[in-house]
Parts: C-alpha cells; structure tokens; sequence
C-alpha cells in the first residue's frame, strides 16, 4: 500500500503547458526540501528526462496500454517509494488515450487508477468567460474524475486574470495558479518533439530553474500540497523487479550453473536517450551487470560485454559522429557475429543497419535506413514470429512506434514482430542473437524478456 500525496497535472489538448508546470511544480517542491517523484503518463521518452532534471529522481513512465492497467498502481508505488510527493504529467488531453480503445491509455484512466486528483491546466490566451465552460466541460465528462483545481497559462495582463477569476468563480473549481507568457521556459522542438535534456544539459537546467521560479511565484503551493496529501492510500503492493523476474507465471528455461554476472552493455548518451528505467532494475535482478557505454565517444564496449542494448534515440541527428566511431563500430558488429544477445529498439535498428542516410553504420543488419518525411506514430499489437534472444515464438507484446525514418531490408531477412494493429504486416529483424525493431516495449509487462536475455548471455 502506498500513501504517497500525489496529483496529475493534465490539460485540455497537447501545447497547453502540461510539462511547463508539472516540470515546475517538481522542481519547486524539491527546492521547498521535499522528495518528489517524478511520473509521466504514456510512452514519452523526453519529458521523463526534464523531470529528473527538476527532481533528482528517475523519472518513470505509467503507461497503461503497454505494462496494462493491472501495473499502473505497483510501478507508480515503486518509483514513488519513500518519497513525499508524486506529481504526474498527463500526456496530450486529459481525456485522450490509445485510438480506438476508449479511455484506455488516457490521463484520466491513470489519475483514475492511482486515485489521484487532477490539476487541469489552461490555455487562457484566447479566451475569458469561455473558460469556465471548458472548465466545466471537462469536470463534469466523468464524475470518478476528480478535477481538483485550474492553473491558467498564458495569462496576458491583470484584467485579463480579473477576467478569467470572476467566470471561474461559480465553476466549484478553484484556481490554483496564474502564469504569466514566459518565452525563457520555452523548450526546442524538432522532429520528434522537445530536444533531450542529455543534448542540451546546461540550457536545460536554465529553463527548469525559470519553471520552477515561474511556479513558484504563480502558483499555490501550500495549497497544490494539500491537494496531494488528501489523495489517501493506494491499496496492494509496490512492484519489484527481483520478483517480477522470478515470477512462476513465467516459464523460463533451467538456469545454467552459477557464473559471473554476464555485463550487460546499455547504450546511452546523446544519441540514445530512449530508455525506461524498468529494463535496467530488470536486468539486474535477472543477473547481470549493466553498464552504460556512449557509442559517440567510447571506442570499445565494456569489459567483458556479453549482451548489447540499443534503446531509442537520435542517431539521425548524429549520424556522422556515430559513423566516424569506426572502433565502436567494429566491437559491435563482432560482438553480434559471435552470436551475443543483442536487442535493439528503433534508434538501435538503426545504428545496426548497414547505413543510414547514406553513412556507414555497423552493418550487422542487410538493411539500409534513412530520414522521410511521415512521421510513424501509434500504439502497437505484436507477436514473436520466431525464438529470439528476447522472446519465444507466440510471446505477444504491446508496443508503441513512434519515428520518422524508414528501414529497407536485404533479401531473405526474418521479422521479429507480425502486427496486428492498426493493419497486418511484420516488422523488425531476428538474426543469430539479434533482435532489432522498431517497435518500443515496455518489459515490466512481460518481464520473462529480460530473464531470457541475461540466459542467453550466460549461454552464448
């Protein structure tokens, strides 16, 4: 059972300031002393990133489409584990979730799950009486939601707060905050989404200190506090890695005798910031040790490596330095060739292709990449059509894709996934202990991937 004060920060539409004031709240409260856990709604890499940038802490995603609605309460219990607050970004609109499946995925699900209440924040900048029929709107759509409080963004002038006060003040929801148009809190956006915090660090830091000092001044904090304290308990237990590994409704094979824990090498730094931090805990309580390499700057793989992981990233964007690492380059195809265990999501396929955008990269798979310009996006049904170094033939898996490169595949090369939504067709590589897609999994739904990784690296 967790009693962790909690609320979810949420919003009417995507670009309404969600991250700007969640960011903020984290940052402020952990100024204020407080041990804030950071949480994100959805498969979202980036902002997870600006969130343990604001808090010090991991931050960690609650998805319900990927892990099922069955884990959103134990992983939330885990991450926010000995801390004093929790406060979870939504992702896009409160009510929005996977296509098709209904509330499924959506914020209002999560908060739902986590008995949460929820901080709607606002767009004000076009509107003034309107704003309590939106405010409204969104209070009233779903009564087990409880929308707790407004904080308004983008606030023009002091009459045009006077403005929005005087229509909220028969909504029955309280505003918590005003924010005033601040361009210093902005973030850069490219093709996918705000830049990583791991590309920009110093800048970064700068625009979670003005969030945390816009918050601050703008918003309520004695009062957002007390919001999350009367949130009450969380029935069942936390989720733990070391248990979800070892579960018996997980076949597994007979563990080979007792060996040194196998390094398990995890590609990190600037160009592969895509990772939840589940897969790491996981890996390790299967056995291995895991150790963090920066294929744009180390030259060989760890000591010892006898497994590979390639999260999700942007090696478009560092295409020419991943390509001038022609040591790195070498180890990895080797390592491959010798029959190692190597899984390889998105950005890790492509850095696994014989080129991308015309540069060599380490050309352990018969395929060529480069940039398009449709963006691929969606939540994602998927089958193992054959034993690989992660899964058994007929292991179903949600995932998500989310890219705007394509992979041309060489002759004769065997899919990983058959999908089954939102059409039919296969996807990735499986070639000797390589698994390689696009496809971006999360393992604590199916932690038996990570148990079969670290056997396959003690028996490779």
């Amino acid at each position: 059972m967790s009693s962790v004060p909690r609320l979810v920060v949420a919003a009417p539409s995507s670009g309404s300031g969600k991250t700007t004031v969640a960011t903020g709240l984290m940052a402020a409260f952990t100024a204020r002393g407080l041990a804030v856990s950071p949480h994100k709604v959805g498969p979202d890499y980036i902002d997870p990133g600006y969130h343990a940038l604001a808090t010090g802490r991991v931050g960690r995603n609650l998805d319900a489409y990927l892990c099922g609605t069955e884990l959103i309460g134990p992983l939330f219990a885990h991450g926010a584990r000995g801390c004093d607050l929790a406060v979870v970004e939504g992702v896009m609109g409160l009510y929005d979730g996977a296509a098709g499946e209904g509330e499924l995925a959506s914020t209002a699900q999560v908060a739902k799950l986590l008995r949460a209440p929820v901080v709607l924040v606002v767009d004000a900048s076009s509107q003034s009486r309107s704003v309590a029929a939106l405010v409204h709107g969104f209070a009233s759509w779903d009564p087990e939601v409880r929308i707790a409080g407004v904080i308004l963004n983008k606030v023009a002038s002091d009459r045009h707060e006077e403005l929005l006060r005087d229509a909220l003040d028969s909504s029955g929801v309280p505003v918590l905050g005003v924010l005033r148009r601040a361009p210093q809190v902005d973030t850069p956006s490219r093709h996918l989404g705000l830049v990583p915090v791991a590309e920009r660090r110093a800048e970064a830091v700068a625009a979670v200190a003005a969030m945390a000092a816009q918050v601050s001044s703008g918003c309520d904090l004695d009062a957002l506090f007390a919001l999350a304290r009367g949130a009450g308990a969380l029935p069942g237990a936390a989720w733990d890695a070391a248990e979800a590994v070892d579960s018996p409704t997980h076949d597994h094979p007979t563990r080979p005798a007792e060996k040194r824990a196998p390094v398990v090498a995890v590609a990190g730094g600037e160009a592969f910031t895509f990772s939840y931090a589940e897969h790491a805990e996981l890996l390790t309580a299967a056995g291995a040790e895991v150790v963090t390499f920066d294929p744009l700057r180390d030259e060989q793989l760890p000591d010892r490596t006898g497994g590979l992981v390639i999260g999700g990233g942007f090696p478009e964007v560092y295409a020419a330095e991943l390509s001038a690492n022609e040591p790195l380059r070498k180890a990895v195809t080797e390592l491959a060739s010798a029959g190692a265990p190597v899984a390889a999501e998105c950005a890790g396929l492509l850095y696994l292709a014989r080129e991308l955008d015309g540069r060599p990269m380490c050309g352990v798979l018969d395929a060529v990449a480069r940039m398009d310009e449709r963006l691929t996006l969606g939540y994602r049904d998927a089958v193992a059509l054959g034993d690989s170094s992660l899964a058994v033939a007929g292991t179903r898996m949600r995932g998500h894709e989310f890219h705007r490169t394509v992979v041309e595949p060489g002759a004769g090369e065997s899919p990983a996934w058959g999908m089954r939504a939102p059409k039919r067709r296969v996807e990735g590589f499986v070639q000797q202990g390589v698994h390689a897609s696009y496809l971006h999994t999360h393992w604590a739904s199916e932690p038996g991937v990570a148990r079969r990784f670290v056997e396959r690296c003690l028996t490779s």
